[in-house]
């Protein structure tokens, strides 16, 4: 771990009036373990209470951003922002495995840049900040670094996010349907100014292309136009 919080604290737009709740909040139950410091010393009850206070938040601003939804479809966006996939992104943003106290057999495998491990510490985090600073310091952690906050004249854009097909899997994932699927359905043009069209299937039923100047641009697109299907499906 950093010896200087303060970048972090800088980073998160935080400064900790308890900085012991902040190195709580990095320190894996390994870490702790191989200290003789459990079972209080760890981050899992903050991991715990974090996702509560994430789940309050980012449905509370989902509301108000979007008052003409129905629950279908902020669940839809929720369940993504809240996903172990889009924590794990938001921690990298923020490189919060560079803090992160761990044992040595975490270390070793690579504990810095798991996805799980990583989500867990973003919820601890949040935990830490709402314990420190109150609901309004987590809420400004959770509009800027989770949902990011909609442009100026923005309010009623559909989504707070552009990882579609992010978005897409874990929308499949939470709504038991099969993992989208991508195929590359032609490459054309020059080489200096190569198209692709891509497409995305979601079992028989959803299916999209779009054409890109990329593999991936194309797949975000054609993620976009299923994730967007489903989102007429909620209603």
């Amino acid at each position: 771990m950093r010896a200087d919080l303060e970048v972090l604290e800088e980073a998160v737009e935080h400064c900790f009036l308890d900085r012991d709740i902040l190195i709580r909040a990095l320190t894996h139950t390994s870490h702790a373990y191989e200290q003789g410091q459990q079972p209080l010393n760890d981050n899992e009850q903050l991991e715990f209470l974090g996702d509560a206070v994430l789940g309050f938040l980012v449905s509370e601003c989902l509301v108000k951003r979007y008052p003409a939804y129905r629950e279908g479809r902020l669940s839809i966006i929720k369940n993504y922002l809240v996903s172990a996939s889009h924590l794990h992104e938001a921690a990298q943003k923020l490189e919060l495995g560079e803090y992160l106290l761990l044992g040595r057999g975490e270390e070793l495998s690579g504990g810095r840049v798991k996805k799980g491990l990583l989500a867990d510490a973003v919820e601890a985090l949040i935990a830490a900040i709402y314990l420190d600073g109150g609901v309004e310091a987590a809420r400004e952690f959770v509009v800027r670094h989770i949902l990011g906050a909609s442009p100026e004249g923005e309010e009623s854009a559909d989504t707070p996010f552009t990882n579609f097909k992010g978005a897409l899997q874990e929308i499949a994932r939470s709504l038991n349907l099969p993992s989208p699927h991508y195929t590359v359905v032609s490459e054309h043009g020059p080489a200096h100014a190569r198209q692709f069209t891509v497409e995305v299937s979601i079992g028989a039923n959803l299916v999209a292309q779009a054409d890109g100047d990329s593999k991936k641009g194309a797949g975000q697109k054609a993620a976009r136009v299923v994730f967007e299907q489903l989102m007429e499906r909620a209603g």
